[in-house]
């Protein structure tokens, strides 16, 4: 009996231990997490006749974005990096917050609420309250830099078509 009382509260906390790796930039460099225990959603995003695609973050912040599709959105250029869009509503706030970014990466800005998807480095940081990391485009990000601004873009799940 002791033996069972002690194996099922083993059981329960190991059940509930969080895992490192709370987002796929994290997971995909931690040896300790495999393949069964991330959970990667891929989305597209549709831009002046081209379609590139990502993977969300495993975060409430991601999940929360992917609640919202499909989406479409009227994005702006910013410095030359970036484009953004304002959101429908604020998201999650819960996720990896960060004052840096990497090429592709597609970032939540809460005081706005903002989407942002980074096209170029520029070396500068993103000031307070930082950025909440959403997903990161595979390829053909530098794309972006070359379309107008403003111009509409759609996001949606892999696979799935939008009217």
């Amino acid at each position: 009996m002791v033996k069972t009382i002690i194996t099922a509260i083993l059981f329960a906390t190991l059940a509930s231990t969080k895992l490192p790796g709370t987002n796929i930039c994290e997971a995909a460099e931690n040896p300790i997490i495999n393949d069964s225990q991330r959970t990667l959603v891929k989305i597209t995003l549709d831009a002046g006749g081209k379609t590139l695609t990502a993977t969300l973050a495993s975060s409430k912040a991601a999940k929360d974005f992917l609640s919202l599709l499909p989406l479409k959105l009227t994005f702006e250029d910013l410095f030359g990096r970036e484009k953004f869009a304002h959101l429908p509503r604020p998201l999650s706030e819960e996720g990896k917050r960060s004052r840096k970014y990497e090429v592709g990466t597609i970032a939540y800005w809460p005081p706005g609420p903002d989407v942002a998807i980074f096209y170029r480095d520029d070396g500068l940081e993103i000031p307070a309250p930082g950025i909440i990391l959403l997903g990161k485009i595979e390829s053909g990000v530098e794309t972006l830099g070359e379309l107008p601004s403003p111009i509409k873009m759609t996001f949606d799940l892999q696979g799935k078509t939008t009217d």
